[in-house]
């Protein structure tokens, strides 16, 4: 295992620097630089110019990227071309409110939708299995933007039970509780998404596992139906469900941008708008850089995940 993990690291070094090529040109693609957003008639064209050729924007795209990633190699992602604060100090602020909730949404979803999977499994083409596999197709259904305005509507402004943005109380003295408070929107929003999609899969999954032989042995020798499905069955069914839950999180911290938008959360997804509306290039790649680590780090946990679940799982 641990000359496996070294491999799997070693080739994510050209994975990573790839996707910093991919992603560079292709945000260079897009029409317009962050000087057209000073453009006002107060302006004239050769303050514009100036303050290209101040920003690098006039130098060839490849002198561009060298520079980009000499500073990067030195641990520096810039300053943001908008707010001329650091990258890394922008990125850091936000970093932990997105984990916070996209760890939670999907601890969420998973302690949901594993359950609700299992038992609509055993109970097949029952009436209990018809209602959970109704629901998880309602919580796949409801877009995540209505389902959260529609919290904020009933549970926030009609009901008044809790905080509809933010990540504290303005003016309050925060603490542990009020964070709680806020968090239990977006968590529900996000949540209820996941599990919908994996119910099905874990579904499918246990369908597959209890027809197997070593099944019917186990009840053979008289291990009680509890044993059977939540130690045997469940143990073997959750591999191809930890692969789908570390797809999960890449597209998640994706999603939680538009959550974040409308619970007005201080994450990465705030500043990933603001970053485009401005077109700040260095916040985007700095952006590019945390996304692209979390993925190759998920990537490995979900594999190291796969040997601890099935231990007849060997990696050479």
């Amino acid at each position: 295992m641990g000359r496996y993990i070294i491999r799997r690291l070693l080739i994510s070094i050209p994975v990573f620097f790839g996707i910093t090529i991919l992603s560079f040109l292709i945000m260079n693609m897009a029409p317009g630089n962050p000087v057209d957003m000073l453009i006002n008639p107060n302006i004239p064209k050769e303050m514009l110019d100036l303050k290209k050729e101040l920003l690098g924007l006039n130098d060839p795209l490849y002198v561009q990227y060298v520079k980009w990633l000499s500073g990067l190699l030195k641990g520096e992602l810039g300053y943001s071309f908008s707010s001329f604060a650091s990258v890394s100090q922008l990125i850091g602020e936000r970093i932990g409110p997105t984990l916070l909730l996209a760890s939670c949404s999907l601890m969420i979803g998973v302690v949901i939708a594993i359950p609700i999977g299992v038992i609509s499994a055993v109970k097949q083409n029952s009436n209990l299995d018809y209602v959970l596999t109704g629901l998880s197709f309602l919580g796949i259904s409801i877009p995540p933007f209505f389902f959260g305005l529609g919290l904020i509507y009933i549970v926030g402004i009609q009901l008044n039970w809790l905080p509809t943005g933010g990540m504290t109380t303005l003016g309050g003295t925060g603490g542990i509780g009020d964070i709680l408070a806020h968090l239990i929107l977006p968590v529900v929003v996000l949540g209820v998404a996941i599990a919908g999609k994996k119910v099905r899969y874990v579904r499918a999954s246990m369908l597959e596992v209890l027809q197997q032989d070593y099944l019917r042995t186990a009840r053979a020798k008289g291990i009680s139906e509890f044993m059977v499905t939540n130690k045997h069955a469940l143990r073997n069914a959750l591999i191809p469900i930890i692969t789908i839950v570390g797809t999960e999180i890449p597209l998640l911290l994706g999603g939680s941008i538009i959550i974040e938008q409308i619970f007005q959360w201080p994450g990465i997804g705030q500043l990933t708008m603001e970053a485009l509306l401005s077109r700040d290039y260095p916040t985007l790649m700095g952006l590019n850089i945390v996304a692209a680590c979390i993925v190759l780090t998920t990537n490995l946990f979900t594999d190291i995940l796969y040997a601890l679940v099935d231990p007849r799982m060997k990696y050479s």
